[in-house]
């Protein structure tokens, strides 16, 4: 039985996976529940954020997919991963898609 304002409340279940750009052309890979946070963990140098992304700022959000659990998310991250730059970029000029 779920109860509002439980453990849970607030919490979003849907799992994103997204892109950053980084200030020397590279692309950073990951998945979240919260793309926006995750952008700001990583451009404070916190203790969560990546370490690949320290020091290589500025940092932007390029691409986001919802993905539904965070299964898909991670098989989506793994796939995204694999391609080449170019067909990442392809991905985040939208002609290229990846179906769940």
């Amino acid at each position: 039985m779920t109860v509002d304002g439980g453990l849970h409340a607030g919490k979003s279940s849907a799992w994103f996976v997204y892109l950053i750009l980084c200030g020397d052309g590279s692309l950073y890979t990951g998945i979240t529940t919260d793309v926006e946070r995750r952008l700001f963990e990583h451009q404070q140098g916190m203790p969560r954020g990546a370490r690949y992304l320290r020091g290589r700022g500025p940092l932007q959000v390029v691409y986001r997919m919802a993905a539904g659990n965070r299964s898909q998310a991670s098989v989506l991250e793994c796939r995204i991963k694999r391609l080449p730059k170019h067909e990442k970029q392809r991905l985040i000029a939208g002609e290229l898609e990846l179906l769940l």
